[in-house]
């Protein structure tokens, strides 16, 4: 459907009035005051001349006024621009010169990072201003005003930030049909709706759900400032269904089991184990003392971006009657491949089914046979217009017209079974994921190498049963330099998550006569110091 994002939720919200939008600790708020508040939101930046088109930051944790703010932004047309609050002053930098930033809304702890970064903006909200070196204006005031009219909108700009795989963020350009369709999915397709292409029968769709008893509740686990958990909640919303947040700021399984209970979950946004096997836990241990959890209502538990082991699907599966979605995506695109797991199915780990339209491209451009042992990377067709915001030669290598199609093609690899089963590798570049977050192993190395005792530093992953994989920094020096020491000088510079949980020291590191690192010979010794 080609209608601004703001549009539909409009659209929903006038159908549902009084019903609960979005969940968060003990707050409740209605579609009614949701679309309320984020108009008068939009209001006081109009007011302070954000203007259609113009970027506008959100770094906030999970809530509600994360939504509220995403909503008002695309009322006035600009584009939301999501930003990471671990990071750091580099980052920060990067992200906020790379999209243009204009204006902002912020959590109080990331704002004396902001001051010094912020160059060029005019505009801040923030949730508190206890502590304000910003001179932002208070949340509370800044949605006390008069609402924004409702305007007639196109299809128009969608910017999200992704991790990447240059060493800095790289911002994905699309459209908000785009974004529509990423959602429909989740929001439509799974539960056997018709996927509405206008407002007329966005209308029916959303009545339908209304009057019925397909009812969608969704907790989402996925920090709102990655993909995974904002394209969790639009689904949800443009579904007409309810999203609960946590309250903490850091994942708590007993809270997400609390909440899946408390109310009537119906679906569940993770990233792989790091989010799942703490739930499992959970579970057990709330089952073994008679004391479990009733998971009756729950329908569809999904994850993306991590590998979501067998042992834990079979773990979850005991505890309802539900499916695990496990899929590949990315931020640039997809779907690439899904596998879907019942109660007594297969229970496996890393293997799918490729996605209706996607494909598997060999070395040579064509598709990978099946049974061959070839190894390829999934490619996924996309819109001609989705690239990286001011990266042409990164857009060129992740976006590639294959036989007159044009495709998003990650890097992610994968090799096809006689059967016809998709067997996935894992990403061909210089990524580590932990935990969902990516980390470019250079951009740490480059850090590392800068500390006075250091000579030469390799980065490299090494698998984690809860993490995915784990930082280990193999470096060339002296006796005497510590794992501490060198979390805390990386800390300085980079995001927590880029840290290196441990430190091998060396008197020299293993490279080719050209230079080239031994990446194969570093993650044995990173794996044999564990």
């Amino acid at each position: 459907m080609k209608e601004n994002l703001a549009t539909v939720l409009e659209t929903v919200s006038d159908e549902l009035g009084d019903r609960p939008a979005l969940v968060h600790g003990d707050r409740i708020r209605s579609w009614y005051d949701f679309d309320d508040r984020a108009a008068r939101l939009a209001g006081f930046l109009d007011g302070r001349g954000v203007r259609a088109g113009d970027r506008v930051a959100i770094s906030l944790f999970n809530g509600i006024e994360y939504v509220e703010s995403l909503f008002a932004i695309l009322k006035l047309r600009a584009v939301p621009v999501n930003v990471n609050y671990r990071y750091k002053e580099t980052e920060l930098r990067h992200v906020f010169q790379d999209a243009g930033v204009r204006a902002m809304v912020l959590d109080p702890m990331l704002a004396h990072r902001v001051a010094a970064t912020a160059h060029g903006m005019h505009t801040f909200v923030q949730l508190s201003t206890v502590d304000n070196p910003l001179a932002a204006t208070a949340y509370a005031e800044a949605v006390s005003g008069p609402p924004l009219p409702r305007r007639v909108r196109g299809d128009d700009e969608w910017l999200l930030y992704t991790g990447g795989t240059t060493g800095q963020p790289k911002g994905v350009l699309a459209r908000h049909s785009w974004v529509f369709r990423v959602c429909e999915q989740s929001g439509y397709t799974v539960r056997g709706l018709p996927v509405p292409q206008t407002l007329t029968e966005l209308v029916t769709v959303t009545r339908r759900i209304r009057d019925g008893d397909d009812r969608l509740v969704c907790l989402p686990f996925a920090p709102l400032m990655h993909g995974s958990g904002i394209y969790n909640t639009l689904a949800t919303l443009f579904g007409a269904g309810t999203v609960v947040y946590m309250a903490g700021r850091s994942y708590d399984p007993v809270e997400a089991a609390t909440l899946l209970d408390r109310h009537r979950v119906t679906d569940i946004g993770l990233v792989g184990d790091v989010f799942a096997r703490p739930l499992a836990d959970e579970l057990d241990a709330a089952a073994a003392a008679g004391r479990p959890y009733d998971l009756s209502h729950l329908r569809r538990l999904r994850s993306v971006g991590l590998t979501f082991s067998a042992e834990v699907k079979e773990r979850l599966l005991a505890h309802g009657d539900f499916a695990c979605y496990d899929s590949i995506v990315a931020s640039e695109g997809g779907p690439f491949a899904l596998a879907v797991t019942r109660r007594g199915d297969p229970v496996t780990t890393a293997r799918f089914t490729l996605a209706p339209r996607a494909r598997l491209i060999g070395d040579d451009g064509r598709d990978v046979a099946p049974g061959s042992g070839q190894v390829g990377v999934l490619a996924a067709p996309t819109d001609d217009h989705i690239h990286y915001l001011g990266n042409e030669a990164a857009s060129a290598r992740t976006f590639r017209v294959i036989d007159g199609q044009r495709y998003v093609v990650p890097g992610d690899l994968a090799s096809l079974e006689a059967d016809g089963a998709l067997v996935f590798k894992g990403r061909g570049s210089g990524i580590i994921n932990t935990g969902g977050e990516k980390v470019f192993a250079e951009e740490v190395e480059q850090v590392i190498c800068r500390h006075p005792a250091i000579r030469d530093a390799m980065v490299v992953g090494v698998p984690d049963e809860r993490w995915g994989h784990r930082i280990v920094a193999v470096v060339a020096a002296d006796e005497g330099v510590t794992t501490d020491e060198v979390r805390s000088f990386v800390g300085r510079h980079l995001a927590d998550h880029k840290q290196p949980r441990r430190v091998v020291v060396l008197p020299e590191l293993r490279r080719s006569p050209a230079g080239k690192a031994d990446l194969e010979w570093a993650r044995e010794v990173a794996a044999a110091a564990e």
